[in-house]
Formats: structure tokens, C-alpha cells, sequence
């Protein structure tokens, strides 16, 4: 009596279920890299946690309440004149544009992927650094302006808060980590964005503090290579055995 071979049919479904099956989570697996996660990205995560808050906060609260806020963590001189680490610290609480900004999208995934490759405690020091000397860079020279007379009194009085010193402090970075084309393919893109920005004249101080920011980013290259290539090691190599 003949017999079918379902046996080895049965295998080959099998093997195609479980090639398919295990193929979708590998995907989301990777998709879910892209975005922060309270183990993996601390950082990140509880800080887009915060700029949620705030956001939403800044978008629904009382109007004459959010505009106090936002002119007490206004890093223009006047106020990093009397407090200082106060409005560098609130100044990046705010995200101007909103929660659906470029400069808020941008900072999910920059620092997500920045964050995967170089730890919380990196990552926060590249934003903080980025942050903090860009915005003094650019205020400083306004501060000293005034008192030689070549700008207004009212200059010293300016609404400036946001996140995209650090945003761009950290896309600098995270280029030094990536492949050739990659690296190349991030900066052109985002020097031609700033470049439009400079030309256009809308804002100069931060126009200028942007490309400062990205290449403060670019400063921490070596340091960031060698964490991100970890250490070498040093016992003793044995030969393979067989």
C-alpha cells in the first residue's frame, strides 16, 4: 500500500511558521529600538516623560500662568545675570514649537540612539554641555554688547528657552558613532537646515547657537569612540583547541 510522505509536509509547514513567527518580532524588535524605553534608555525615557508633561501643560494651562514660566526659565541675560543655574536648568523644560516639533521628534530618536551606544550618564552630559555652552556662548557676547553701548538696553530682555542646543549637541555626537555614509549623510542634512536658518535671519542668536551646538557634539568624538568601542582585552589569548 502506498503511503504519502506527509511526515516530511509537515516539517516544512512547521519550519515555515516558525521562520515566519520568529521574522515579525525580530522587526519589532528592531522598530522598538528606535524609541525609548525605561530599562534601556532612562535617560531619554524620563526625560520625554517630563517634556510630555510640559508640553501638554503649556499647551491646555492657564495662559497667564505658562507665560510666567516660560519668562522665568528665559536664559537671556537678565536672568543669567541673577540666576543662572536656575533658567539652565528650566530653560530645558520647554520645547519651543511644541510636542510634535521637528526639535521634539528629534529628540527621541537622536537621543534614544545616542543613548543605546554610550550609556544615560554620557548622553546626559553631551545634552547638558551642548546646552549650557551654547547658550552662553551666544548670550554672553549680547550682555557685553550692551554695556559697551553698540546694543539697546532692551536686548538684555528676550523670551529664549527650548531644547535644541542639547537636540543638536547630541545629532553631532551620535554622527561620530555612525558608518561613513551615514555620518556624512547627518551632517550634510543638518548643516544645509542650519545654513537655511542663517540665511533667513529670523532668529539670530539661536541661528547661531545651533551650528555652535552641533559642533560641540562633534568635539566629543574621540571620548565617544572609545566608550562606544569598549574596552579591549588584556588576558591571555589561548589557542582554539581542535
Amino acid at each position: 500500500m502506498l503511503q504519502l510522505p506527509t511526515r516530511g509536509t509537515d516539517d516544512g509547514a512547521a519550519a515555515t511558521v516558525r521562520t515566519a513567527s520568529g521574522r515579525a518580532p525580530g522587526r519589532l524588535g528592531r522598530a522598538g529600538r528606535l524609541l525609548p524605553t525605561p530599562a534601556g534608555t532612562p535617560f531619554t525615557f524620563g526625560y520625554t516623560l517630563v517634556l510630555v508633561a510640559t508640553s501638554l501643560f503649556a499647551e491646555y494651562g492657564d495662559p497667564g500662568t505658562v507665560a510666567g514660566l516660560l519668562h522665568a526659565s528665559s536664559t537671556d541675560v537678565a536672568h543669567l545675570s541673577r540666576t543662572p543655574l536656575l533658567v539652565l536648568v528650566t530653560s530645558a523644560l520647554w520645547v519651543a514649537g511644541g510636542l510634535f516639533s521637528a526639535c521634539a521628534v528629534g529628540f527621541v530618536f537622536v537621543l534614544t540612539a545616542l543613548e543605546r551606544r554610550i550609556g544615560a550618564w554620557r548622553t546626559a552630559a553631551v545634552f547638558l554641555v551642548g546646552h549650557v555652552v551654547a547658550t552662553l556662548a551666544t548670550e554672553i557676547p549680547v550682555g557685553l554688547s550692551v554695556l559697551a553701548g553698540h546694543l539697546p538696553d532692551t536686548s538684555l530682555h528676550r523670551l529664549d528657552y527650548g531644547i535644541s542646543f542639547g537636540v543638536l549637541a547630541s545629532v553631532g555626537a551620535l554622527a561620530g558613532l555612525l558608518a561613513p555614509v551615514a555620518r556624512g549623510t547627518v551632517l550634510a542634512w543638518v548643516s544645509a537646515m542650519l545654513l537655511h536658518d542663517l540665511v533667513a535671519f529670523e532668529d539670530p542668536l539661536t541661528d547661531w547657537g545651533h551650528p555652535l551646538a552641533l559642533l560641540i557634539g562633534v568635539g566629543f568624538w574621540p571620548l565617544l569612540r572609545r566608550v562606544a568601542r569598549g574596552p579591549r582585552p588584556t588576558g591571555p589569548r589561548h589557542p582554539a583547541s581542535g
